[in-house]
């Protein structure tokens, strides 16, 4: 059995507002719970009015609230934009009243150019370079095991399980030397996933948490009735990166049919690069898709990934991708 999570960006659509955004994660969220979805994540972004999650924490309360059993976490907390002890305090709050529920994925790009930098008053590069230390005091924060002169609280002895994200050889070779769960962004990155897992798995020191290597996958799926549909689907997340790899980016578009043979040669070629870490189609072309998928990286975990501008269509695409991948 192929176990399966869920990972949302809280996507703003045109005409829409953040309000719905918002609604439309925890009825998603909702619906991840009812098809067995081992996770429901939701990742950090700023300044930008397509994506409603900047508040990671706040957005995982609201959903927690709304869910029982799934786990929520974040996938991920840029640590660079943050203290470790803030956020000591903000997943410990999450771990007081979610107990035994929450996920915390920790990435390192900031992300971020001059102005958010001046808005976080941060030096987001100088802070990228820290990034192995905070983790650690992060983790020490939480755990206990090294003595600190501050103690956070909410926070000390909060049972969270610690995830490594990335998308290159640098969080893998960390992920490896902490011994920590490491979950690769494939669904908009694909360039290292191979070597980088391979990295992981064959550097891997053994932790109280993990005791083996553990991989989690990002992958782009839409799953519907017809293969024409699923690729309509897939189309607003597809406006999506291309506005986005063109500096402009904006709210999630309405679907347009056979987009990608309106663009020109580079943005194609783009589309199909990522399309190595996709399926798009029927159930029956979804199973094989993550089949094979799984069989290429021999991942624990896949997490789904993939806004559609009719929340309704991505419930719909979560319940026939596990009713054939598990069903």
């Amino acid at each position: 059995m192929t176990r399966l999570s869920v990972l949302d960006l809280v996507p703003v659509r045109e005409g829409g507002n953040v309000s719905e955004a918002l609604n439309d994660a925890t009825e998603l969220a909702r619906s991840a719970e009812q098809y067995g979805y081992d996770r429901f994540w939701v990742a950090e972004h700023h300044a930008m009015e397509g994506i409603a999650g900047g508040a990671t924490s706040v957005v995982l309360a609201h959903i927690g609230n709304a869910t029982s059993h799934i786990r929520i976490g974040s996938g991920g907390i840029m640590l660079p934009n943050h203290t470790p002890f803030q956020i000591a305090e903000q997943f410990g709050t999450l771990d007081a009243l979610f107990p035994g529920r929450i996920d915390l994925g920790l990435g390192r790009a900031p992300g971020a150019g001059p102005e958010l930098q001046r808005a976080l008053r941060k030096n987001l590069h100088q802070a990228a370079e820290m990034f192995p230390q905070d983790v650690m005091e992060l983790r020490a924060l939480i755990t206990g095991d090294v003595e600190l002169p501050i103690h956070a609280t909410p926070g000390r002895g909060a049972q969270i399980e610690f995830w490594m994200l990335g998308s290159s050889l640098f969080g893998a070779q960390l992920a490896a030397q902490l011994g920590m769960p490491y979950a690769f962004a494939a669904h908009f990155a694909p360039d290292h996933l191979d070597a980088a897992l391979a990295l992981y798995r064959r550097d891997f020191q053994p932790s109280e948490q993990f005791a083996q290597p553990h991989v989690m996958v990002a992958m782009n799926v839409f799953a519907a009735d017809t293969e024409d549909e699923a690729q309509l689907l897939a189309s607003s997340q597809q406006q999506s990166f291309v506005r986005l790899r063109s500096g402009n980016p904006g709210k999630l578009p309405p679907p347009i049919a056979d987009y990608s043979s309106t663009l020109p040669a580079p943005a194609q070629a783009m589309l199909a690069h990522l399309s190595q870490a996709a399926a798009v189609g029927t159930p029956a072309q979804i199973k094989d898709s993550i089949s094979a998928f799984v069989d290429r990286t021999q991942a624990d975990e896949i997490i789904v990934c993939g806004a559609t501008y009719d929340p309704e269509a991505r419930v719909r695409s979560l319940d026939l991708t596990m009713q054939a991948v598990n069903g």
